[in-house]
């Protein structure tokens, strides 16, 4: 061990920039499994790496510029992202939310500091300029629910922009009057600097930025611009006595109308910061960070305890007060304290601007123990935020309408499947499903697409894809189904396919599981565990262990509060036609409310399919299911995507319950609709594009279990 203690910390550059990038691709994979946001991950990964915990690196000049960077891209990102067309059309509730919001956390925050912990004014001031502001860690769950245009979100995501506003401003004013000598001169010089500056923004960079988009198409061009607006705005900022982050900010928020948020420009904006600065200045922010001081003693409990009751207290308040004040429900006021309670981006950024300002020679205004407590307090604030989001979402939809939507969206029917072929095997009775589902009275062609690797073998993988195709293309015309072909390359077959089914328009994606297991053993394979993270719309896995024609009867396993979703009838209307098509019965199994409803629409829509309907308590009562599924049965599986409404815990055992009690079996598999769209171009360093097949509290329970019965 002392031997190699003697090559740590590395200071080699490139040895530096590898660990780094090591840091960044693992942590996530990790914290996945832990199940831990990743924004959190990579803070305890700088924490772990850094000289205070396993003293592999050290905090050299690259993480000062890297981080300082990073730095301004949360905030430069926080003003791009923000949805303005919300904001204007509730401006005075938005107002009076976002002062409460600004307000309530940091006066209860200022007192607590000086009375409780009796810190100085200007540490009290600063640690209530972090806990009234906040940052919409939970966002990404309003989006799988659809709420988008809630007015409680609206609300949240306006009163979130203007609190960090005013939070950065009063920052920006403690470090003025920190510098210099104050007096009634100072504060009008300095209040005319800043509005000076934010009057040359306004006129300036809008015009700047029409002359150039308009006149130059170049995507790296594009870049280069919008990067070079935002360090110029930060350097005008620091120039008029403004901390740099209020110029990136407002840069952001002024180029936000002119970068569309499903434009490449703003995927390429986003990926390079969520790919390399973001997470640098994170695992900087963890490097700073003293292992040892943490929980050493009940003081330390105590700090923490008082920071995280009375800034989560304050957000409370002004949500619900707010909420009673604008006559919303109950649900609302969750979603607005969900929302708004959140510290992350903003938090950090305040606090590593304090631990630049010196009070005495050597001392700083943030000291460890506030570094550590405002640390804490953001992991603890994040797992409260996502909690009581995804509790109000749920209510939210509960309570709403979403039938009536759900039936509205059947009028006009957008059906276009995209059906991808991989298998020679598999891929014919994957085309009769297809045929089988479609709806005959559009008179709608079928997408057959077949996605190869980009790689040595190309040519050769794609003339046996279109040699499939083909064979398909003279099965379908024997239904006078029409078949558009293509074989794409893609060096990632999830990400072809996603592709393909945008340039489609598509509906829905049918698709076999993969059969060779002895080259992925995994349930899901290699890509559609991404491909239905990555889509909003209907995937459907199949897997036929005989004809179609053959089958006798269809056993659908639904969860509670299905029927909320989106995409409910959908899969209702295809798994009908199926039954029709083939003359055999359809058996429902699940709660009460979901069945009611199917009965209903199969009674109007379908009245000729042979239905029958049986009571399911829990998921659990899927080996007693599986004990009634014959040979020329087909087992379908309605599930749902992580974050919506109808999912359960439940649903993370079902690879392993499918392969225990359903092997050999005609199984179907439906990922309903959800809302959003793109969600894969929608990047955000708090959505992780990645997601683990299972936890690892599922491998800890397997292990425990396979001990105890080795007992």
């Amino acid at each position: 061990m002392t031997f190699l203690a003697t090559y740590f910390p590395i200071t080699d550059p490139t040895l530096i920039f590898f660990v780094v990038l090591l840091t960044i691709l693992f942590a996530p994979i990790i914290m996945g499994k832990l199940r831990i946001p990743h924004i959190i991950g990579m803070v305890l990964a700088g924490m772990l790496i850094g000289k205070y915990g396993l003293n592999i690196l050290e905090r050299d000049s690259s993480f000062e510029l890297f981080g300082r960077v990073g730095l301004l891209y949360i905030m430069f990102l926080a003003g791009l992202e923000m949805d303005l067309e919300s904001v204007k059309k509730s401006s005075k509730r938005i107002l009076i939310f976002g002062l409460l919001s600004f307000l309530i956390p940091f006066v209860l925050t200022f007192v607590m500091a000086s009375w409780l912990l009796n810190y100085s004014p200007q540490a009290s001031f600063l640690l209530g300029c972090i806990m009234a502001s906040n940052t919409l860690i939970a966002y990404p769950i309003v989006g799988r629910y659809g709420l988008q245009r809630d007015s409680s979100v609206m609300l949240s995501v306006g009163a979130s922009m203007l609190s960090l506003f005013l939070s950065l401003v009063m920052l920006a004013a403690l470090v003025a009057s920190h510098e210099e000598n104050t007096n009634v001169w100072f504060w009008l010089f300095f209040l005319l600097k800043f509005c000076g500056f934010i009057a040359a923004c306004i006129l300036i960079i809008p015009r700047l930025t029409r002359y150039f988009l308009r006149r130059y198409s170049d995507q790296v061009m594009q870049f280069i611009f919008v990067l070079s607006v935002m360090f110029l705005s930060a350097a005008a900022s620091e120039a008029a006595g403004v901390e740099g982050i209020v110029g990136a900010f407002i840069s952001g928020l002024i180029l936000n109308r002119y970068i569309p948020h499903v434009s490449p420009l703003m995927n390429r904006i986003e990926f390079i910061g969520n790919a390399l600065f973001i997470p640098y200045f994170l695992i900087g922010v963890g490097m700073l960070i003293r292992i040892s001081s943490l929980f050493t003693s009940w003081h330390m409990v105590w700090i923490v305890a008082l920071i995280v009751f009375f800034g989560t207290f304050g957000k409370a308040v002004a949500a619900y007060v707010s909420s009673l004040l604008f006559r919303l429900p109950k649900s609302a006021g969750h979603m607005m304290f969900g929302l708004t309670s959140a510290h992350a981006a903003g938090g950090i950024a305040i606090v590593m601007v304090g631990m630049r300002l010196e009070v005495t020679p050597g001392t700083y205004l943030i000291n460890d123990e506030i570094l550590n407590g405002v640390v804490i307090m953001i992991l603890v604030t994040c797992v409260i935020s996502s909690l009581m989001t995804a509790h109000a979402a749920q209510q939210i939809v509960l309570k709403g309408n979403s039938q009536q939507l759900s039936a509205s969206s059947q009028k006009n029917d957008d059906e276009k499947i995209l059906l991808c072929v991989k298998y020679p095997e598999i891929a014919p009775q994957l085309l009769e499903l297809a045929i089988m589902v479609r709806n005959q009275k559009l008179n709608r062609g079928l997408v057959a697409l077949n996605v190869v690797y980009d790689d040595s073998n190309a040519p050769a993988n794609r003339e046996k894809g279109l040699r499939l195709l083909e064979r398909l293309e003279q099965q379908a015309s024997a239904s006078e189904v029409k078949i558009q072909k293509q074989v794409r390359l893609a060096t990632n077959i999830a990400n072809g396919i996603k592709h393909a089914f945008r340039e489609y328009s598509g509906s829905e994606i049918i698709m076999g599981m993969h059969v060779h297991t002895e080259v992925n053993p995994k349930f899901w394979g290699d890509f559609i565990q991404s491909l239905y993270n990555g889509l909003n719309r209907q995937i459907i896995l199949s897997r036929f262990v005989q004809p179609l024609n053959t089958l006798r009867r269809i056993q659908v396993v639904v969860p509670s509060r299905a029927e909320f979703e989106p995409g409910f009838h959908r899969w209702l209307e295809r798994l009908s036609r199926l039954a029709e098509n083939l003359d055999c019965r359809i058996q429902f199994h699940g709660r009460n409310e979901s069945l009611e409803l199917i009965r209903e629409f199969i009674n109007n829509l379908h009245h000729g399919v042979r239905a029958e309907y049986t009571f399911m308590a829990h998921w659990n009562e899927l080996p007693q299911i599986a004990e009634t599924i014959k040979e020329d049965h087909l087992f379908v599986v309605i599930t749902a995507r992580k974050g919506t409404i109808s999912y359960k815990n439940a649903l993370e055992r079902l690879p392993n319950e499918l392969m225990k009690h359903f092997a050999g079996k005609n199984l179907m598999i439906i990922f309903p609709d959800q809302y959003g769209e793109h969600k894969d171009e929608r990047m955000t360093f708090t959505e992780a594009q990645h997601q683990e097949e299972s936890s690892i509290y599922d491998y800890i329970l397997r292990k425990l279990e396979r001990f105890r019965r080795s007992i």
